[in-house]
């Protein structure tokens, strides 16, 4: 329709050029109505080299735009190919770090588990066993801890062989909490081990055959081998709770031992923000300048250290400091009535200022009553422990459950099998 208005205008136009040359300048008629159409095809063309003019101009921004479109998508193909690239070599990169974490792990098993052996083997030698071993039958609770006291070195050892050879090793987890809050913070990992009919062995007790029988050092690499890989499920679910694993003064002292835990930890560095490792203050009083190494090292990692069994408060705390200790755990009555028969330079109202000034941490344990929490808060103390808080939970791996739920609103985080 535009088209046709252009054309009759043109036409009017060349038209209305005819008839006045033909009035004014005396044009033939012949040949006025030749140059119209002349006029017209002119008006007609001109127009349409403009139409054509316009058309490849905008022909020619829509290829630009159409180029510019197809250059943003090559680079946007690019650059998902390069973090398609960047995700590909993550991965590989994680499931090699996880192939070289297990490698490492069946490595570290298998030589505890034989040098376990070749112990359990010596020590058999050396003590006489019984005519006819009895097999343990079921014992109520209340007798459990009588029943494995009436047993021999030899059957002890023979029932702790058993238990760490099938698994039947347990953690507790027992809350550690924020003062005046009581938020939950950390966990210290209690090691438990079971005969095969259910009877639970404390570490007081196995440990007075283990440790005589120069065991006691691949008890706990075994146990803290566990211990890591609790952590490293727990930390699928949180990263903001630590969990304090216990470390004997044997272990601490076996030349042979804690070097391959060491070698172990560097394998697991990864999760030095979630594992202290805790040792009595008479193990690390005795270390000498062979165990100070270690536990240099060991901090070295990333790994935070902790002290407890506190049995005297005149400590050289910088030393303490700079052998990678951040935590002093000390018992709730001695804070409260004890600090002059512990040694303690300073009174209890300024014993945390004292630790703080070294960068420790102040944990009270043994904590039962609310009456000794009021008292603890007079002190300003920011951590403790105890059934106040939250009785030990088993932790199950067959299959990993929830512990039960402690009295305190501290709960245990729930484990389960990934994938």
């Amino acid at each position: 329709m535009v088209n046709f208005l252009i054309a009759a205008i043109y036409a009017m136009i060349a038209a209305g050029f005819g008839i006045a040359i033909h009035a004014f300048a005396g044009v033939s008629g012949a040949l006025s109505a030749l140059l119209t159409a002349v006029g017209f095809l002119l008006c007609t063309q001109t127009h349409a080299a403009i139409l054509r003019a316009r058309e490849r101009r905008k022909t020619e921004r829509q290829i630009a735009t159409l180029k510019k479109t197809a250059r943003t998508l090559e680079q946007s193909l690019n650059e998902t190919k390069t973090k398609i690239e960047d995700i590909r070599a993550a991965v590989e990169a994680q499931a090699s770090e996880q192939s070289r974490k297990i490698v490492s792990e069946l490595k570290m098993l298998e030589r505890l588990m034989r040098d376990f052996a070749q112990r359990i083997s010596a020590k058999a030698k050396e003590v006489a066993p019984p005519a006819e071993a009895p097999k343990p039958q079921p014992q109520p609770q209340g007798h459990a801890r009588h029943y494995l006291e009436t047993l021999g070195q030899a059957e002890l050892l023979e029932i702790i062989r058993a238990s760490l050879e099938e698994n039947r090793v347990d953690l507790y987890l027992q809350p550690i909490v924020s003062l005046p809050q009581r938020k939950l913070r950390f966990y210290e990992a209690l090691s438990r081990l079971r005969s095969e009919d259910g009877t639970v062995i404390m570490p007081s007790q196995y440990m007075k055959v283990a440790a005589p029988a120069g065991l006691m050092s691949v008890v706990d690499n075994l146990l803290l081998f566990r211990c890591v890989q609790i952590v490293r499920r727990l930390v699928q679910k949180t990263r903001e709770i630590a969990i304090f694993c216990n470390i004997s003064g044997d272990t601490l002292a076996d030349a042979e031992f804690f070097p391959q835990f060491l070698e172990y930890m560097q394998h697991n560095k990864d999760l030095a923000g979630q594992i202290v490792f805790e040792f009595g203050q008479s193990a690390v009083l005795k270390a000498g300048a062979a165990g100070e190494a270690n536990l240099r090292q060991l901090a070295n990692l990333g790994f935070a250290l902790s002290m407890d069994h506190m049995e005297t408060l005149a400590v050289d705390f910088s030393k303490i400091k700079s052998l990678g200790f951040r935590h002093i755990k000390v018992r709730s009555q001695t804070l409260i009535q004890g600090m002059a028969s512990a040694q303690a330079t300073v009174a209890a109202e300024d014993f945390k200022k004292l630790l703080e000034r070294h960068g420790l941490n102040l944990i009270a344990e043994r904590v039962e009553d609310e009456k000794t929490v009021v008292q603890l808060l007079d002190f300003n103390v920011d951590y403790a422990q105890g059934f106040l808080f939250g009785e030990p939970r088993a932790l199950r791996d067959d299959p990993l459950k929830s512990a039960e739920q402690p009295r305190a609103a501290a709960p245990v985080i729930p484990l389960r099998r990934t994938a």
